[in-house]
């Protein structure tokens, strides 16, 4: 009975970020992204321990990475992607694009079709085991999310930040399935060699959320996209 228990633990934990992720969704198509922002970190949290649940258990099984990319595609896919619909379709359209403002806002939809594809070669690569190739679902959620929060009012109220959110939407959707490294924060010992980019990082992003609050989970997102890429050049050198 208790091993039958066991096996469970992880999937009810991915079932968690899945409910997570809806309620997220809901409250992002009502424009309360405050609280879409708070399940989405709920949910992120429960993705954390779900596999690790999983592995210090020894229960993982192919249903639960199925179920895992499933419940993710929802909290790091529709989410986001519901939050910048309900953004975009409140933003001030300029009069040249107004005809099309109850239909460009779907566009918003396509990052969720992107981290779908994400997720999909994440299960498949094995390169993956202890970093990324591409923008992990999670970051690029914390992302929007946090910009949409901190930010929002002001990207929708002009044509310029209108455009600068649509640029930024296709670059991120190019940057989850593009074949670029960037680290993980996995640790296979606590030493500062070897895990000095990791360090860095977690460093100067508490520093960093620490001075801007909520807005710069955002900023730290795109430090870490340099970062990886600064460590990228180093490493070909």
């Amino acid at each position: 009975m208790a091993n039958a228990i066991t096996r469970q633990i992880p999937n009810t934990l991915t079932c968690c970020n899945l409910i997570s992720g809806c309620i997220a969704s809901y409250n992002a198509f009502f424009g309360l992204f405050e609280t879409a922002f708070l399940f989405i970190a709920i949910g992120a949290v429960f993705d954390f321990f779900d596999g690790m649940s999983a592995r210090l258990l020894g229960v993982s099984s192919p249903i639960g990475k199925e179920l895992d990319s499933l419940a993710d595609d929802v909290t790091f896919g529709v989410a986001p992607s519901a939050m910048l619909y309900t953004l975009l379709a409140s933003a001030s359209w300029p009069a040249t694009l107004q005809p099309l403002s109850g239909v460009l806002p779907f566009a918003a939809f396509v990052m969720a079709a992107f981290s779908a594809l994400r997720l999909a070669k994440f299960n498949l690569d094995e390169r993956q085991s202890s970093s990324f190739i591409g923008l992990p679902t999670p970051a690029n959620t914390l992302f929007w999310a946090a910009l949409i929060v901190g930010a929002g009012d002001s990207l929708a109220s002009s044509a310029a930040g209108i455009a600068a959110t649509m640029a930024l939407m296709l670059v991120c959707c190019w940057l989850l399935v593009a074949e670029i490294p960037m680290f993980a924060l996995k640790f296979k010992t606590w030493g500062w060699r070897g895990n000095e980019i990791k360090y860095i990082f977690v460093a100067t992003s508490a520093a960093i959320i620490a001075v801007l609050g909520v807005p710069g989970v955002a900023a730290a997102i795109a430090w870490y996209v340099a970062l990886s890429a600064i460590a990228n050049r180093r490493a070909r050198h």
